[in-house]
C-alpha cells in the first residue's frame, strides 16, 4: 500500500463527518477532532473545544489535509453564539492549520452564504416546486464569481470562512478549497420540494472531498458548491469539473414519486 495522507476532521462526530470519514478510512489516515467522540467511529478522535486553540493544536501534528467541518448548524442560532463558536472555530482550524504546517485545508462552506438568491426568479419557484414555464436547461446558474449573498447568521459565518481562507491561501500559501454545501441529510435523498434542486448525495459528497484532497498542488485557492447533478440544479459546478475533475453521479429525481 501507498503513502495514506493523514487527514484531519474536525466536526468529526456530526453528519458530514461520519459519511467523509467512514468512505476515505480505507484509503486515508483519518483522525477526528470535535468537543465528544461518536463510539461508533472507527478513526482516533482528540476530544477538545475547537474554539480553544491551545486545545485543538495537538490535532494538527502531522496533518497533511484539513476538513474542517467544525460548526453550530441551526440557521436560527443567535449571532452571539455563531460568532463566539463557528467564526472562532473557522479562524482557529486556519491558523492551527498554518502552525502545523497543513498543506491544504477544506473548508465546509454552505450554500447560505448566497441563499438570498433563492428569493429571485426563477430560483424562488423551483426551490418551491413550482416549475411551470421554466426550463431546466435555461436556467441562469449562481456561480461563486457572483456576491455573497448570505441569508442568516450562519451564512455570515460561512462568508467569513471563505473570506478567511482567501486571506489564509494569499498571505501564508496555504491552499484552501471552501464547499458550498447543498443539502445532504442523513436519508442521502429530497425530502422536500427545494431538496430537488439542492440535493448532496453521500456519494457525490465524498468524490467531491476525495478530489479536492487529491487535487494539484496549484489550486491555492477555489470556491465549489457541492450539490448532485440534480435536473433543478441552479448551482454552477463548471469550475470544479474543470479544476479537481468532479463528476456528480446522483440526480435528485430518481426519487420522484
Amino acid at each position: 500500500m501507498g503513502y495514506q495522507k493523514k487527514i484531519l476532521i474536525t466536526g468529526s462526530s456530526g453528519l458530514v463527518g461520519g459519511v467523509i470519514g467512514r468512505s476515505l478510512s480505507d484509503s486515508h489516515d483519518i483522525r477526528g477532532l470535535d468537543i465528544k467522540s461518536a463510539e461508533e467511529d472507527a478513526w482516533d478522535t482528540v476530544v477538545a473545544d475547537t474554539t480553544d486553540l491551545d486545545a485543538v493544536l495537538p490535532a494538527y501534528n502531522g496533518v497533511d489535509t484539513v476538513i474542517d467541518l467544525s460548526a453550530r448548524l441551526d440557521m436560527l442560532e443567535s449571532w452571539e453564539v455563531i460568532h463566539g463558536n463557528n467564526i472562532t472555530s473557522t479562524y482557529n482550524a486556519l491558523e492551527a492549520a498554518r502552525l502545523s504546517g497543513v498543506k491544504r485545508l477544506i473548508f465546509a462552506s454552505s450554500n447560505h452564504a448566497t441563499g438570498m438568491y433563492e428569493n429571485d426568479h426563477p430560483y424562488s419557484a423551483i426551490v418551491a416546486g413550482d416549475y411551470k414555464d421554466l426550463d431546466p436547461e435555461a436556467i441562469p446558474l449562481i456561480t461563486t464569481d457572483m456576491p455573497v449573498r448570505p441569508d442568516s447568521n450562519y451564512g455570515i459565518a460561512k462568508a467569513f470562512g471563505e473570506n478567511a481562507g482567501r486571506y489564509y491561501s494569499d498571505h501564508f500559501g496555504l491552499s484552501v478549497i471552501c464547499l458550498r454545501i447543498g443539502t445532504l441529510n442523513a436519508p442521502g435523498r429530497p425530502l422536500v420540494p427545494r431538496q430537488f434542486a439542492t440535493l448532496l448525495s453521500h456519494r457525490d459528497l465524498v468524490q467531491l472531498v476525495s478530489r479536492c484532497i487529491n487535487a494539484d498542488d496549484t489550486v491555492r485557492f477555489a470556491i465549489f458548491y457541492g450539490v448532485s447533478d440534480n435536473k433543478w440544479r441552479f448551482w454552477d459546478i463548471s469550475n470544479s469539473e474543470r479544476l479537481v475533475g468532479y463528476r456528480p453521479q446522483d440526480d435528485a429525481e430518481i426519487w420522484r414519486t
